[in-house]
């Protein structure tokens, strides 16, 4: 008997694991952004010393798991499982800094998801038993994303307005059975949601449906309310898709505005030119680890939904004509329990 699940989506942790540290390392973009205060390592060359982007992802992806382990006082020897995930094909950038790491592994794709989804599978094992430290971790890279998703940077394609900016940055969060919070208390699973979009260009019209979904079937799993949470972040609507989600919404009859976030929007200034706002798996992973974090721990805020989207499309399936799917997870993390 699932004695945990509430409703048809939704976990309830009798045990709430505590985050207990949180590593961040982002490009020059972001670090020139509103949160550069927030993050513990800003890049001065997107290339961090290697000899393509993506052998750089996956170097910021290890070293933002070190950062993490080294806030915890902890040895990765510690640590009794690593879940995490980029956006590469075959998520190379989380396999081969696992690699490096030598720890059990769980190599997860939930697209820009990814942070949320290895958040929730964590705080499960540790609830369950099954683990004392878990690291859930994500990374992206503009030029990797962009070589494989859209064009050759080389191209110099002028970018439609509706596009978003992949975030060059890493996260990792360490989760423990014991701690002094924040916690996260529940967790909403998503299901894949597609209204048949297929331009790789305005991903938040993607997702928005998906995050929609899930944001109701949380409030329906948990009795929660809007006013039970003193804010609401998203992981990459940016504004296109954080309009439409916000319509969407209120359609149902959940007013949102008021309480509402987006990493997207966050992470950069207009002026920086992104047009519809921040996108990729490290982008809810450094504001969360970065900002959100820090907001929480200060008393800012006690009780937080948090959730990233994810448009799960891929070169073959854009190729061939597919539309693209959307998924959203997504948690609550409470200061106190």
């Amino acid at each position: 008997m699932a004695e945990k699940k509430l409703g048809s989506q939704t976990v309830k942790f009798k045990n709430p694991p505590s985050i207990i540290s949180g590593g961040t390392i982002v490009g020059p973009k972001e670090g020139e952004g509103p949160l550069r205060d927030y993050f513990d390592m800003i890049l001065v060359d997107d290339t961090y010393g290697e000899k393509s982007w993506e052998k750089a992802e996956s170097k910021m992806f290890q070293d933002a798991v070190n950062l993490a382990l080294k806030k915890a006082n902890l040895k990765i020897s510690e640590i009794d499982y690593l879940l995490g995930g980029d956006l590469l094909n075959q998520i190379i950038s989380a396999s081969f800094a696992a690699r490096q790491l030598n720890v059990p592994h769980f190599g997860l794709y939930g697209a820009c998801s990814t942070m949320i989804e290895g958040l929730s599978l964590g705080a499960m094992l540790i609830d369950g038993g099954y683990a004392d430290y878990v690291i859930a971790a994500t990374s992206s890279h503009f030029s990797t994303a962009e070589r494989q998703y859209r064009y050759p940077l080389e191209q110099g394609i002028q970018r439609p307005f509706t596009s978003q900016w992949t975030v060059t940055g890493a996260g990792a969060t360490i989760l423990a059975s014991t701690g002094n919070g924040p916690y996260i208390t529940h967790a909403t699973t998503g299901k894949v949601v597609d209204l048949g979009m297929k331009d790789a260009n305005n991903m938040g019209a993607a997702m928005a449906p998906a995050a929609a979904d899930t944001i109701i079937t949380h409030f329906k799993d948990t009795g929660f309310t809007i006013d039970d949470y003193d804010i609401i972040v998203t992981g990459d609507m940016a504004r296109v898709g954080g309009s439409i989600l916000l319509e969407l919404l209120y359609k149902e009859g959940y007013d949102i505005e008021k309480k509402y976030k987006d990493c997207g929007i966050e992470i950069y200034d207009e002026s920086q030119d992104v047009h519809s706002g921040g996108s990729g798996a490290g982008c809810s992973a450094v504001v969360l680890n970065g900002w959100l974090l820090s907001q929480i721990r200060n008393g800012v805020y006690k009780r937080v939904l948090f959730m990233a989207t994810g448009a799960l499309l891929s070169p073959t399936s854009s190729q061939q004509g597919e539309s693209i799917p959307g998924i959203a997870h997504a948690i609550t993390i409470s200061r106190t329990i």
